[in-house]
């Protein structure tokens, strides 16, 4: 009996969650709540608990660039985003990823995290979205 991709990708999230993820993605969310308190970072808090959301359950999952993703005010906060919040993200995926490539279990979680720091870097006009079934 072999697995399909659904279930594989069930069980991926499954043990991302469990050595990982459930607390990085309540980071990001609680980070994101905090952002909010402001009127300025309520644009940057949604991203943050949106980055967060998508850190639960990245097997299954590609990221896509949106319609209007380059527009000028989208290139700003992304600007902003990359500034203060977005590198030291990036960084940390990329740690991540490094540490998860050297055990062969590891190097599917690797890409996970080579997957989040596009999201990571610029979450304005991109998103997490199921694969799209061919």
């Amino acid at each position: 009996m072999s697995l399909g991709r659904d279930e594989l990708s069930c069980l991926g999230n499954i043990l991302w969650l469990i050595f990982g993820g459930l607390f990085a993605g309540l980071g990001y969310i609680l980070g994101g709540l905090i952002l909010c308190l402001t009127i300025i970072g309520i644009p940057f808090g949604i991203q943050s608990i949106k980055l967060g959301v998508a850190i639960f359950c990245p097997f299954g999952k590609e990221v896509v660039e949106l319609e209007d993703a380059n527009s000028p005010l989208r290139l700003i906060f992304n600007a902003i985003w990359i500034i203060f919040f977005g590198w030291e993200i990036a960084l940390a995926h990329l740690v991540s990823a490094g540490l998860c490539a050297i055990t062969i279990i590891g190097i599917p979680f690797a890409w996970q995290h080579l997957k989040l720091i596009i999201l990571s870097l610029l979450p304005f006009g991109r998103d997490l979205r199921d694969v799209e079934r061919y």
